[in-house]
């Protein structure tokens, strides 16, 4: 784990930035002041996603004047997945935060996620309760996500999409993250066992009043809704998948063709003229389920040489149970953080 000389656990934040040159400074000024009230030793990782209105020249400045200041610049806009992504593999905390730069997440916030995930949780969540974006493009297509991601992933969250989450660093770097997957983190480390908890954070109206996502990004979401369901449920065993829709094809296709045969042997009815898109379809459902269970096959042996090849395990071994500290907002102390152990 990643200690200072003195041996005290590291807090990390995460914050991934995109033309944010307007509030990138007053976010700094913000995050030094609660980070100072922590008085855990800490570090700041920007991250800036291929910017082009100034942001770069502002980070440079900042962390010329800030030494706790760590910034990672990509070649271009790679989307904020990938932006995470650089900041989880580039923070060297026990405890990583993750927030965006738009002064929509309040970092006067950062010690209630602390204190949560000091209870002895591995991922604490914010609930954006009281949402203030426009009704019908950002907060009703975002109920109905929600709802949709808790039931097909089994995590019982009311706000998957929002970035403002404390995570124990093994949890985190544990999960390789592509697409547009970021969301979706709480539901991939629940596969591994990650105990999951979630606070209330007030939903800040963005001083400059546009967002970098619209509605567009609903198909994108959810695509990765279902690759998520996949993931959860069927990435070690494609076949299950695969399998019963294949198999289901194949008896349909074979019930129907017993039927035009039987049509034709008992009362001799012409097959071609009186059921001839019958027998197209039944050929073509057996053909799709022949298909459907070659695939799972063929995903079968991929995964098994994916899993044998890099000799991963099915499984995650639980970590000793952690007791409770105490998070006591004023002291200028380090708060005694326990890092998840996994055997």
């Amino acid at each position: 784990m990643s200690r200072n000389a003195h041996g005290a656990l590291q807090l990390s934040i995460v914050v991934p930035l995109f033309n944010e040159a307007a509030t990138i400074h007053e976010l700094h000024k913000r995050l030094t002041e609660v980070l100072l009230l922590i008085g855990l030793p800490s570090e700041i990782v920007y991250v800036d996603d291929g910017s082009d209105d100034g942001t770069a020249d502002a980070l440079t400045t900042i962390a010329q004047r800030d030494p706790q200041v760590r910034v990672t610049s990509l070649a271009r806009n790679f989307g904020q997945t990938a932006a995470l992504a650089a900041g989880f593999d580039n923070a060297s905390g026990d405890v990583i935060v993750a927030m965006d730069g738009d002064l929509q997440h309040a970092p006067e916030e950062i010690p209630r996620l602390l204190a949560k995930l000091n209870e002895g949780y591995d991922i604490v969540s914010g609930w954006r309760e009281q949402r203030v974006d426009n009704l019908w493009t950002r907060r009703l297509p975002s109920r109905i996500a929600n709802w949709l991601m808790a039931k097909l992933s089994g995590v019982s969250l009311h706000d998957f999409g929002t970035t403002f989450k404390a995570y124990r660093a093994p949890v985190i770097k544990r999960i390789r993250l592509h697409g547009d997957l970021h969301r979706f983190i709480p539901a991939l480390a629940s596969w591994g066992g990650a105990r999951i908890a979630e606070v209330p954070i007030a939903n800040i109206p963005r001083p400059q009043n546009q967002s970098h996502y619209g509605l567009s990004r609903t198909w994108r979401v959810a695509a990765d809704l279902i690759t998520v369901r996949f993931l959860l449920r069927y990435v070690t065993r494609p076949l299950h998948f695969f399998g019963p829709i294949g198999f289901a094809s194949v008896a349909a296709g074979a019930a129907a063709g017993a039927w035009i045969v039987g049509t034709k042997l008992v009362m001799g009815a012409p097959v071609f003229l009186e059921h001839g898109p019958l027998l197209l379809l039944s050929a073509v459902l057996i053909q799709t389920g022949i298909m459907l269970i070659g695939l799972g096959l063929l995903a079968e042996l991929v995964t098994r040489i994916y899993m044998d090849g890099r000799h991963r395990r099915i499984y995650t071994v639980a970590a000793p149970a952690r007791q409770p500290q105490t998070w006591d907002r004023p002291r200028p102390v380090p708060v005694p953080f326990r890092p998840a152990v996994r055997q």
